[in-house]
């Protein structure tokens, strides 16, 4: 069998060190060229330190993944002429998972990393003979405002966008899948990616975490008020089944020219979810749902005020009544006996991580006024 080379954007990002932990396990004939911009390269070493030292000296992880310092935003990615043509003859496989995810992003930012990043990726996956497959990372939330079911195949609707995130994400899925005419992509759209379901481990506190922060964090008389009607679908699915069904998916070579929503096919109400992470924090439950705009101005009184900042955005995925068709990734995964698994059997393992990342950090009590917001 030929030898893979995976060309892989976005490490040592969160998804993207997960996914290289699966493939180097479960191929140890792979090798992988990892693009790292300049001012990651340390903290990218830093991470194969840990794969090396994950538990299997079967991957060789030093042997088989070798940095490139490059950048998604410059042309031919960053790299020098004679690197360009090394790649462009070698490469297999490119995963691009390099992006800018905070949905308080400047437009600027997010369009210079999510579609100028993305035209230069599919510029340099033209110039590789041997190209078999172009995957791109890009996310349910590509729907924006978008209510109702949501088709995989869907894309441009005429849809707006609640953030810079949203838009520039559409617009890169946009180049990629218009590149699919000529080029083997495949689209893996996830929702909302949480922490591992054994260890919580995760990288950003968004989503479910702000919500579970309020609560810890409150005063235990202050009963935190659920946003929006609480009836509308919280697609959470922890980051090792995520890992697991996206490479399940890709190993199908019926996968190129399709999309994926990596969600969880019944999620649930964020009522739900509210309730159970309420109820593991001790909390209050108010007995009646406040629209948005109020919730967030309610961030605003004192002793609640430092917590504006991580959570004005991610209010507004709390009234979101989309729901995800994922018709292509339950075929996919048909037989292999994966399945999201139950956010009750794992919340109590997220809520934990946050507890113990803030008594690391020095900086949480519950109910106390410190500040954790320049964390995130």
């Amino acid at each position: 069998m030929a030898e893979r080379t995976l060309f892989l954007t976005g490490f040592p990002g969160f998804l993207a060190r997960w996914m290289l932990r699966k493939w180097l396990h479960v191929d140890e004939g792979l090798v992988v060229q990892a693009l790292v911009q300049p001012s990651e390269e340390a903290s990218a070493r830093r991470a194969l330190e840990a794969l090396s030292s994950s538990g299997s000296s079967g991957l060789r992880v030093r042997e088989r993944v070798r940095l490139v310092v490059g950048d998604v935003t410059a042309m031919d990615l960053g790299l020098s002429g004679p690197e360009f043509r090394e790649l462009t003859s070698r490469v297999t496989e490119i995963y691009h998972l390099a992006a800018v995810h905070e949905l308080s992003s400047e437009r600027r930012v997010a369009e210079q990393v999510n579609v100028q990043g993305t035209a230069n990726v599919i510029a340099f996956a033209r110039a590789v003979r041997p190209l078999e497959r172009l995957v791109h990372f890009s996310s349910a939330y590509v729907s924006g405002r978008r209510t109702g079911v949501i088709m995989e195949d869907e894309l441009d609707a005429g849809q707006t966008f609640r953030n810079a995130y949203e838009a520039t994400k559409h617009q890169g899925e946009l180049l990629m899948r218009r590149a699919g005419d000529r080029l083997p992509v495949t689209v893996i759209r996830p929702a909302g990616v949480v922490g591992d379901s054994r260890t919580g481990e995760i990288d950003r506190f968004d989503s479910v975490y702000h919500l579970g922060m309020l609560l810890i964090a409150s005063p235990v008389s202050f009963p935190i008020p659920l946003s929006g009607s609480g009836s509308a679908p919280l697609n959470l699915l922890p980051v090792d089944y995520v890992v697991d069904a996206v490479h399940a998916i890709l190993s199908h070579p019926a996968s190129v020219g399709r999309t994926y929503h990596v969600v969880d096919p019944n999620p649930l109400p964020v009522r739900r979810v509210y309730e159970t992470v309420a109820v593991r924090a001790g909390k209050k439950l108010p007995r009646y749902g406040m629209p948005v705009n109020l919730t967030k101005a309610l961030l605003r009184i004192p002793g609640m005020e430092r917590f504006a900042s991580l959570s004005h955005e991610s209010l507004d995925y709390l009234d979101n009544m989309a729901f995800y068709n994922s018709r292509n990734t339950l075929e996919a995964l048909e037989g292999t006996g994966l399945r999201p698994p139950r956010f009750e059997d794992y919340v109590d393992v997220l809520m934990q991580y946050v507890r113990d990342y803030f008594e690391r950090a020095g900086s949480f009590e519950e109910g106390s006024g410190s500040e954790v917001g320049d964390r995130f």
